[in-house]
Parts: C-alpha cells; structure tokens; sequence
C-alpha cells in the first residue's frame, strides 16, 4: 500500500470563549460592594502550520478531528479567565485548504513557518462589571462565551516543484530522475512503477539548482479518471517548466508522436492551463537500435503540424545528453512565469442596474405540524446560545434584543396569537401579545 496520502477531509472546531460571570463585592469596609464578575477568556484558534519536514497528508489519515480548547470562564473580584491556547495543525509545504461544500479556498500553504487561521475561537462572554451603569448599579447580566467556529475542511496537496517529468509508463522518467540527483525511486520493468511522486534536487554545471518532480505515468483517459493520471495531475499545476519524457525505440509497439500528443491532449483537458509551461521533450532511449529512425520521423510530423519543439536526444541509461537538458531547462525556469493556481480578483467595475433589495433578515421563521413556532438563523442563535438563563436580567435582555430585531412583529404577521410557543433551538416560551 503507497504511503503517499494527497487528500483528506478532517473536522475543525475552534475553542468556545469561557462565560462571563455575575459576582458582587462583599468585602469588610467596602460598603457600596457592586458588580465584580468578570470576563470569560476567549476560545483557542485553529492554527495550520507549514512543516517543511513532512511530504504527505498521512498524518491525517487517522486523527482527522481537531479541537481547541475552550476559555476559562470568567471569576469573582472582577478576575479575567485564562484565553485558551491556540490549536496548531502541521501541514506540508504545497497544502490547500479549502471549505468541503462550497470549495473556497482558505490558504495555500507553501512557505516554511507558514500560518493561516482555519477556524477563530469564540470572544469570551463579558461579566455583569461590564454591564454596570447609574440606572443599574448592581446588574444581574453575564453572557456566555462566544461559540467557536467549526465545519469540515479538504486538505489537498500539490507538491511544491519547479519542473515535472510527465509522459508514458515506463518510458524512462524514473530512471532520468536517478541519475541527474540524489533520489532513489523506484525502478521497475513493468508500467506504474512510480506510484507516487518523487522529488530530486539538481544542480546543474553552471551553478543552477531547481526541484525536479516525477510523476506517476500518465495514459489516455487520465483526465477522466483513467489509471493513476487523475490522482496526480494536480501535482503539475505548481510545476513552472515540463520536460516530456518520449520513448524514442518503440520497444512496447507505442508510436512516439502518437504517445507526445495523447498526453498533452491530458493536460488540456484537465487544465487548459497546463499547455502554456515552456515544455521541452526529451527523447529517450537513444541508444536502442531503431530510435534514431522513430525521432526523424517525429520530427517530420512535428513540422507537418508547425509545431516548433526543443528536442534532446538523451539515453537516461547510458547517462548521454543530460548535461544539455538540465542546462536548457535552467535557463527557462530564469523568465518562466509563475502560475497561480487560483484567479484572483480583477477589481473592474462592472456596470450594474440598482434597484431595492429588500434588507436580509438574520432569522427565518418557520412552524412545526404541531404548531410550535421555529425561530432560527446564525445571529439569533448566537446570541441564544451567550445569554445566560439563569438570571431574569439575563432573559429580560434577551426578549429585548429579539424585539429590536423585529421578530415580535414578524411573529404577529405571521398569525401568531397569545400562548402560541415558540422555539429557539431547545428553548421553549409563549408568545404574549
């Protein structure tokens, strides 16, 4: 089984803030005492992290829940609770997160040390010190600590190089990759040797140095899925130049140019993109007997087609004409753009006709076969979930904030009558006129 892990969903909940407090001063010669609860700390965030030591998503294969923890709540003689610690999440260079239903992209993780806040932690709920004033000296009023966010997130990993080898199974990339750095894939006479991508550091003779990928062979169909292509192609997006790997000595009966356009009609058709790399091919195996006749030939249909392609004869085996290609691809990876992965805004201004919206409520109303009104929506229910309902005050203030928000009115124009209940989550109360 590969180790290799690119892909993972995982679930991310930020600390909740820690609950105000109703306290007052009862201390000896203190006469007028008053309010002295203090504020809740406020929940840890989740935090993911860069490591440039990790190559895989396979430390989420089995911890895929992440929690923070929760701010201390709020103490006696006005005493602020302990902010929780933030949460952080190692991830490697080249990670992308992103929202599981809506695909938007949080950050693109590439830089050692890089930080990005996947989910906030809630404010800590204030204390009744807080709601003191002249008409109200000694108030009964705490929140409660603000939830922290949560949701599902997918992690996906493209691997951070500068050149990817793309081309057939078994058409020498491996085999190229050994012998120009220090990796050690593996090596195999069968098709699907590589099943993962490898990454080698190379040095060329003028002092040049760039991250060579290779990926797992590519066939016809990998854009939809066919063979191992589908998994991997996102692994080539990041990649700047592309050297395209061509077994020149038709040794497996594949026809070279037939193999040099199936898989670039691959890459145009998972990204459009993907064709505007500078590629070079190179065309291996050029010391087997019948490559030199098969490489005029392609270089006849190349020019058949006015395609102009930088061509070098290379024996991955023999170690023949490498110097040239690293050297040539050096040079480009110097005025090669880079690519981004994702369009960024172009901040014009389009022409738009204006017209009244009616505001966007922040609660939906609705009613249960039983009768029971269902109020719901994220601010009303965050607003249910910090007030405290062990206080009067608390409920009071409350029934205040939902009547600012019009919900009363609403209620009645809906047909709401005195006694009816109404339901916020699992709290239940009448309707009075």
């Amino acid at each position: 089984m590969s180790m290799f892990l690119d892909h993972v969903k995982v679930n991310v909940k930020a600390g909740d803030g820690g609950n105000g407090m109703v306290a007052f001063r009862r201390e000896k010669y203190v006469p007028d005492g008053g309010p002295a609860g203090g504020d809740g700390g406020d929940g840890g965030n989740v935090i993911f992290v860069v490591d440039e030591g990790l190559r895989t998503l396979m430390d989420f294969r089995y911890n895929r829940h992440f929690r923070a923890q929760n701010g201390e709540n709020g103490m006696s003689k006005g005493m602020h609770g302990r902010n929780a610690k933030d949460l952080y999440v190692k991830v490697p260079p080249g990670t992308i997160v992103k929202d599981s239903e809506t695909g938007r992209v949080y950050a693109d993780l590439t830089e050692h040390n890089q930080e990005a806040i996947i989910a906030k932690g809630g404010r800590g709920g204030r204390g009744n010190i807080r709601f003191a004033s002249p008409k109200n000296p000694a108030p009964e009023i705490a929140e409660n600590g603000e939830p922290g966010e949560e949701g599902e997130i997918e992690l996906e990993l493209k691997v951070l190089a500068d050149v990817g080898l793309i081309g057939f199974p078994s058409v020498g990339k491996s085999t190229f990759l050994s012998v120009v750095s220090s990796a050690r894939p593996k090596i195999g006479a069968y098709h699907f040797t590589t099943l993962v991508p490898n990454l080698g550091m190379i040095r060329t003779e003028n002092g040049s140095s760039f991250v060579l990928a290779d990926m797992p062979g590519l066939i016809e169909g990998a854009s939809q899925g066919v063979g191992l292509g589908i998994e991997f192609l996102r692994h080539i997006e990041r990649t700047r130049v592309l050297l395209h790997v061509v077994d020149m000595s038709g040794v497996e009966g594949r026809d070279p140019i037939e193999d040099y356009y199936t898989i670039n009609q691959e890459l145009e058709q998972y990204d459009l993109k993907l064709l505007e790399r500078p590629q070079l091919v190179i065309a291996n195996k050029m010391d087997m007997p019948e490559s030199e006749e098969n490489l005029k030939v392609f270089k006849e249909e190349l020019k058949k087609n006015n395609e102009e392609v930088e061509i070098f004869e290379v024996s991955a085996l023999t170690q023949q004409g490498l110097t040239a290609v690293l050297n040539r691809t050096a040079e480009l990876l110097e005025t090669a753009p880079e690519f981004p992965l994702y369009e960024e805004e172009t901040g014009e201004e389009e022409r738009v006709l204006y017209k009244f919206v009616p505001e966007n409520k922040d609660y939906t109303i609705t009613r249960d076969p039983d009768g029971t009104w269902v109020l719901s929506g994220e601010k009303l229910e965050k607003l249910y979930q910090m007030t405290n309902f062990d206080f009067d005050e608390s409920i009071m203030r409350f029934s205040r904030q939902i009547r600012g928000m019009g919900i009363d009115q609403a209620l009645r124009e809906r047909g709401a009558k005195n006694g009816d209940t109404v339901r916020i989550d699992n709290f239940e109360f009448e309707f009075v006129e």
